[in-house]
């Protein structure tokens, strides 16, 4: 049946999931025995946690102090619903999508908060828009790195230092890897179980002055859901950027967020975090360069991201397969790979072209990664094998 020996090695972790994500090297439930549970988020313990979490994740994103950082509901999916609700009509607005959640915030722009001065600028799966159409007098809405394509911005060179328009950026699966550019971002989301592996339900929001002046000034021309609204009598409800949530939070999810950052503050901040997603990834790079069969998703080299691997079949006998035949071989590979405890998760996405989907991000360890990738040679030579006995 097979062609290849089962590898000796295994990964001494196999949680390669693109979200939730792994947690921090050597976490354990223990590391959350500080929570203050059993006790009103308002109380003086728990305002005490929700503010260090704010202020730690300032520290450690390198956000500078013109900006607000707030804990919201709902992930990163309420914090950039939030943003886009509370923000747009004002102006024009360019919508950015190369992958399925891009094309969500488009459909939301369209659909629910029906705008009619709306550019779409898209690409299919593996690349990037033209850029260069960007009219930053406009609004833009966009994703840094597109969690089910595997491309991401190479950088914020397209946006203007001196735009009229608001930068709104989905940054859930690029925070904590990537380098964000502050100044030309206005509002930046991310939810906690993207790069530092915590658990899900809640979202950040993080506000440039700018994005500040367009709340206290702008009046939406819809009815605003409560846990959208972060103004009262034209001004900004500032306890909410001073860990005074909208609605209750988990006291053990910010317990399990504030763990993440002390481990990420302690291993040397943003560049150490950058540094192991990238060594991560030139593992999966170097074996995707030698491999016959495994081609990256994202075809421009520096576009490609650092956390969300997304891998496609070059193998002209897979390739060559309709989409749902590749799909069907997708999933008997991921299959036998999780059957083996060597690999959790790593299917591509339920809307993005038949692969592979690995997370890189800097919880992971590059040995592991180094350990499961021998597996993929044999899985993919075992599912050959068995389809063309099939046949």
């Amino acid at each position: 049946m097979t062609t290849l020996p089962m590898p000796a090695m295994r990964p001494a972790d196999p949680r390669f999931s693109s979200g939730p994500c792994v947690k921090r090297p050597g976490w354990s439930l223990e590391a959350l025995g500080d929570a203050s549970l059993g006790r009103s988020h308002r109380a003086k313990p728990g305002k005490a946690k929700l503010a260090e979490a704010i202020e730690l994740t300032r520290k450690v994103l390198q956000v500078p102090d013109t900006h607000r950082i707030g804990i919201v509901p709902a992930s990163d999916t309420g914090a950039v619903e939030m943003a886009m609700w509370s923000m747009l009509g004002a102006r024009g607005v360019d919508m950015l999508a190369w992958e399925s959640f891009g094309a969500g915030w488009v459909t939301d722009v369209l659909k629910q908060l029906k705008l009619t001065d709306v550019r779409r600028i898209e690409a299919d799966y593996g690349e990037l828009p033209d850029l260069a159409q960007v009219d930053c007098d406009r609004d833009v809405v966009f994703t840094w790195n597109g969690t089910t394509s595997g491309v991401r911005v190479p950088n914020a060179d397209f946006i203007a230092a001196d735009r009229a328009g608001l930068t709104i950026c989905d940054a859930t699966s690029a925070a904590f890897a990537q380098r964000l550019d502050f100044d030309k971002l206005d509002v930046v989301t991310f939810s906690w179980q993207k790069v530092l592996g915590g658990e899900a339900a809640h979202g950040m929001i993080i506000l440039s002055p700018r994005a500040v002046e367009r709340l206290e000034n702008h009046v939406p021309g819809w009815p605003l859901p409560k846990i959208f609204r972060m103004t009262k009598g034209g001004k900004l409800i500032e306890g909410i950027f001073s860990g005074e949530t909208i609605n209750t939070p988990s006291m053990l999810a910010v317990e399990d967020y504030l763990d993440a950052l002390r481990w990420a503050d302690s291993i040397g901040g943003l560049d150490a975090l950058i540094a192991r997603a990238d060594a991560n990834f030139a593992v999966i790079d170097e074996f995707v360069a030698n491999s016959p069969w495994l081609g990256h998703l994202a075809r421009a080299p520096e576009t490609r991201s650092n956390t969300s691997v997304c891998l496609s079949f070059v193998d002209p006998d897979i390739a060559a397969l309709d989409a749902e035949a590749q799909a069907a071989f997708a999933k008997g590979l991921v299959s036998l790979l999780d059957k083996e405890g060597v690999a959790l998760d790593i299917g591509a996405y339920r809307d993005a072209p038949p692969g592979l989907r690995i997370w890189t991000g800097g919880t992971v360890d590059t040995s592991d990664l180094a350990a499961l990738m021998p597996w993929l040679d044999w899985a993919f030579a075992t599912r050959k094998a068995a389809l063309q006995q099939a046949a």
